[in-house]
């Protein structure tokens, strides 16, 4: 594995600063960022100059999108995961997850090699409890149930070829792999390669994978992009410019633009310009592309 890709600090992508930016997607047929802001109940989009193009409003909380085959947004919004069409304002339910409990609200997701979205429910109330589930959403709305039992499900993201899922849980603070088959969204072999992050570590948010393997963990609790070899190994750790990223992105042409996005509406964190902000770096090596829901 290369010691360090970096190339140069890391920089502002934009002047845009969002609540609880999340879920950054890049989308390559339009050559632009996209991602969310989860409590102001919105997808964003930019250009490669950082400067907001676009913006949906949905009903409730976003926690998470992808893109899909068709041209829409598969989208967490509240308890319901839906199909949303930019092009037109469209939307409409794919799936409710009506089983979920009143305080919960869906969380990180992202769509997997399997062309299915693999999306998370969390407590969305101040003290968590630990009822969160990770689910497999497919085309035909059928939700199977992954993992039970979780607090803050977090940290989807597939490895070269997508024969290895990460998972965590970012207050359980662990991140887990799963062999993978991405034909048919099958998995196995349930190892944990981290274990009890420590907070001034960087406790596990969102995650992107490399084209050498390597999982990317946006360490929301100490302003932090941490990089580990797919056996756990930490590699490196890159200080960004706010204390609360929560998700990493590969983009670009060449796919080794790095975009990390973050929140600013945790009263706790130090004050700091930058909070709710994106920040943007270039590497030495690329990202894996994330697939497409397979809506048609």
């Amino acid at each position: 594995m290369t010691a360090s890709v970096v190339i140069g600090a890391p920089a502002l992508f934009g002047a845009h600063r969002a609540l609880l930016g999340e879920s950054p997607v890049w989308d390559a047929d339009k050559g632009r960022l996209l991602w969310c802001d989860i409590s102001d109940r919105a997808i964003l989009a930019a250009d490669l100059k950082g400067t907001v193009t676009d913006r949906w409003g949905f009903p409730g909380k976003v926690g998470s999108f992808g893109l899909c085959a068709s041209g829409r947004f598969i989208v967490g919004v509240a308890r319901a995961v839906m199909l949303f069409n930019p092009a037109d304002g469209a939307l409409s339910t794919l799936c409710a997850l009506e089983s979920e409990p009143e305080t919960n609200r869906l969380n990180d997701g992202k769509v997997g090699p399997d062309g299915a979205f693999w999306i998370g429910t969390m407590d969305d109330r101040p003290v968590r409890e630990a009822q969160g589930t990770l689910y497999r959403i497919t085309a035909d709305g059928k939700a199977e149930k992954k993992v039970t039992g979780m607090t803050v499900p977090n940290g989807l993201a597939w490895g070269p070829g997508g024969t290895i899922l990460y998972h965590s849980d970012s207050r359980g603070q662990w991140i887990d792999a799963y062999d993978f088959v991405p034909a048919t969204g099958g998995w196995s072999n349930r190892r944990r390669i981290v274990a009890d992050i420590a907070e001034q570590a960087g406790r596990p948010d969102g995650g992107a994978c490399d084209v050498e393997g390597c999982y990317w963990s946006a360490g929301v609790s100490a302003g932090v992009l941490n990089r580990y070899s797919p056996d756990g190994k930490l590699l490196e750790t890159l200080k960004l410019p706010f204390p609360a990223p929560t998700m990493p992105c590969f983009g670009g042409d060449d796919m080794k633009t790095l975009f990390v996005t973050s929140l600013s509406d945790n009263k706790t964190l130090p004050p700091n310009p930058n909070s709710g902000g994106i920040a943007v770096l270039r590497l030495a090596v690329a990202g894996v592309p994330v697939g497409k829901f397979a809506d048609r």
